[in-house]
């Protein structure tokens, strides 16, 4: 297995428990607590997921072959929280992910050497796909902090729950040397 195969199965596998992370906080909330928001300057959840399919589709549609801010995205209207049910915001996210993922898992390590474009801007095809890495991940990590806020003592964590490290680190070890 070349390097650039490697690259690209462990960056399908960091975005899949990304978005895992994100399901499962979805799955913890009810339809008004996706539009919660701290404040007016504040994103909802559901501003949040609108965004993130937005970008997702506009970047990832003909990724390798056209500029990735299509002129068809209204990214302003992305901060306009519209949805008016949970199963809209969830067909959003899904849907967003679903346009992602299948172009991710199509990329050949060739496809790697390659440059695109995102408003002009010409960027190798990996640091492409880090920009996205580090901008999805920021906002799953809003999602999940978001739902804690809402949640309170009803969140079900995602991790490990607190005091439990140690019993987990030996869980692991115990896995990993078996």
């Amino acid at each position: 297995m070349t390097l650039a195969q490697i690259y690209l199965q462990i960056v399908q596998k960091r975005f899949k428990s990304m978005k895992e992370q994100g399901d499962q906080t979805l799955a913890q909330l009810e339809g008004e607590q996706l539009h919660w928001a701290y404040n007016e300057e504040s994103n909802s959840i559901a501003v949040i997921v609108k965004h993130l399919s937005g970008n997702m589709i506009s970047r990832w549609t003909d990724f390798l072959t056209t500029d990735g801010e299509k002129p068809t995205r209204n990214r302003d209207d992305e901060f306009i929280d519209s949805f008016h049910t949970k199963e809209a915001i969830i067909a959003a996210w899904e849907k967003g992910w679903q346009v992602f993922l299948d172009t991710l898992a199509s990329l050949t390590g060739a496809d790697l050497d390659g440059d695109i474009t995102i408003r002009g801007e010409r960027l190798a095809v990996m640091d492409a796909i880090e920009r996205q890495m580090a901008h999805y991940a920021q906002h799953v990590g809003q999602i999940i902090y978001i739902a804690k806020q809402v949640k309170g003592a009803e969140w079900q964590t995602l991790s490990i729950p607190k005091g439990q490290s140690q019993t987990f680190t030996e869980a692991m070890l115990e896995k990993f040397q078996s």
